[in-house]
């Protein structure tokens, strides 16, 4: 028994889903007209970014600012990277979206240029078209014939077919709405059917050229003769014409892992182990020549993407001087950047600039300001963040937590909801009330009352600046 509910514990544990600071952000919120709506998909407030951004996203849909750059520019917790995801989430999975942080690059084995330029060719895609052979019908039957020295003789099913013996052999009876074949089968083929748990009814696709099976789902017309089916069962329609198809195949990679795959003996396995190390210059000279033949034959579609950098600030003046010149190569992707910092030091340097970026690299830039939040706006982000954490509050809680969003930050707010949560259930009560707030309110400071209290206790402190206070030897001595 004990192993039984160790087991279902283990379960549950499976289907907890992480909740991350935008796990909310849905997309932009924004109508056909590309018109900001005031709460929608996640996103609230701050419309003239929004409808900005959406823009943005309009011509990186066309593909007609690649190598540009975009800052977005604000107080802390007034939603910019929450602007980026929103971009992120509206292009889909079809355009490359590629995320780090500044300080990321100076924590890497590394050289900074490196993994900038890792950065930027992970956001861009390369579509490569190639035509395959492919073989889509229905099954109607399956018979293997195993050889004599097999235990148990006669046909059989691939389905129930495991570790299938050398020189076993069979047949696949395979139709469309128009014709029907017979084909002689191999171990090979025999095992790969087993594999995927081929059965009559089942419609399949297979890859004349790798041996490649891909079950399409079971056959319409055989739906009836079987009384129990799955919840996840697709049911589709028999394939008309011939048998024998050719058909364009499209994979999707990024520049990235086209160099990682060509610089290591490993090939793509390179890219599960995550030690790409330093790739060659020589290596990537030779994947964008023949990339750029592809593009040239119209065997390849090149997808400049979107390259995010948070913190932005934090790059160096070596950095700004690296991006200057990669935004001119013809396959730069489109670079989103964000920082909270006002007029401040361009870090390598003693001079000053507006963010902390060189003037030259400002002058690059598309330039979104985002604004402080409302209290009703405040309020709104808070109802989502309760749903999106699964907390039930009541009303006046939900005032309290308000204007403790207003007069502190909303960031410090949004973090009192799960541990108000867990203040109410230690109570044993359902319903997260004002009593649980205050009570979360008085455990966690927030940075202006701990400012507070760091200034009435300063003398109490090590290596304490209050002006006209003793220094620090004077203070030691008494």
């Amino acid at each position: 028994m004990a192993e039984l509910k160790r087991l279902s514990e283990s379960r549950d544990l499976t289907r907890i889903e992480r909740i991350g600071a935008h796990s909310h952000i849905r997309g932009l919120g924004l109508d056909s007209s590309l018109e900001a709506r005031d709460a929608s998909e996640g996103m609230v407030g701050q419309l003239p970014a929004r409808r900005a951004a959406g823009l943005i996203l309009q011509l990186i849909r066309q593909g007609k600012i690649a190598g540009r750059a975009v800052l977005l520019a604000g107080q802390p917790g007034t939603g910019k990277t929450a602007l980026a995801m929103g971009i992120a989430k509206s292009l889909g999975a079809e355009t490359p979206f590629a995320s780090v942080a500044a300080s990321e690059l100076f924590s890497l084995d590394l050289s900074k240029t490196e993994a900038l330029k890792q950065a930027f060719r992970r956001a861009i895609g390369v579509h490569i078209k190639e035509e395959a052979e492919i073989i889509e019908g229905e099954v109607v039957e399956i018979s293997i014939d195993r050889p004599l020295s097999a235990s148990g003789a006669g046909g059989g099913s691939a389905a129930s077919s495991g570790a299938t013996a050398p020189g076993k052999s069979g047949r696949l009876t395979l139709k469309t709405t128009d014709m029907e074949t017979v084909y002689e089968l191999g171990g090979k083929m025999i095992e790969a059917l087993g594999k995927e748990k081929v059965q009559s009814g089942d419609v399949i696709a297979l890859d004349k050229a790798s041996g490649k099976v891909t079950k399409l789902g079971r056959s319409i017309g055989r739906s009836r003769d079987y009384d129990a089916v799955g919840p996840h069962t697709k049911f589709v329609k028999c394939p008309d014409g011939e048998l024998q198809k050719r058909k364009e195949v499209v994979h999707c990679v990024t520049l990235h892992e086209i160099d990682v795959i060509n610089s290591r003996t490993q090939g793509f396995l390179a890219l599960f182990t995550g030690d790409t190390g330093e790739i060659r210059a020589e290596v990537r000279e030779q994947i964008d020549t023949k990339v750029a033949e592809w593009r040239e034959e119209g065997k390849a579609e090149i997808i400049p993407g979107v390259l995010f950098i948070d913190e932005v600030h934090m790059l160096d003046i070596e950095c700004f001087s690296f991006l200057n010149r990669a935004l001119e190569n013809d396959m730069a992707p489109i670079l989103v950047i964000a920082t909270n910092r006002g007029i401040t030091s361009i870090r390598g340097t003693n001079y000053r600039s507006p963010h902390g970026i060189p003037p030259d690299f400002l002058d690059r830039l598309l330039i979104i300001t985002t604004q402080p939040y409302t209290e009703d706006e405040i309020r709104k982000i808070l109802d989502i963040r309760c749903d999106e954490e699964d907390v039930e509050m009541s009303a006046d809680a939900k005032v309290l937590l308000t204007k403790i969003g207003v007069e502190t930050s909303l960031r410090y707010a949004i973090h009192l909801i799960t541990s108000a949560a867990l203040a109410c259930q230690k109570r044993k009560g359902k319903v997260v009330e004002m009593e649980d707030i205050s009570r979360v309110y008085q455990l966690f400071l927030d940075v202006k009352r701990s400012t507070q209290y760091l200034m009435e206790y300063q003398s109490q402190y090590m290596f304490s600046e209050v002006p006209g206070e003793a220094d620090g030897e004077d203070a030691m001595q008494s």
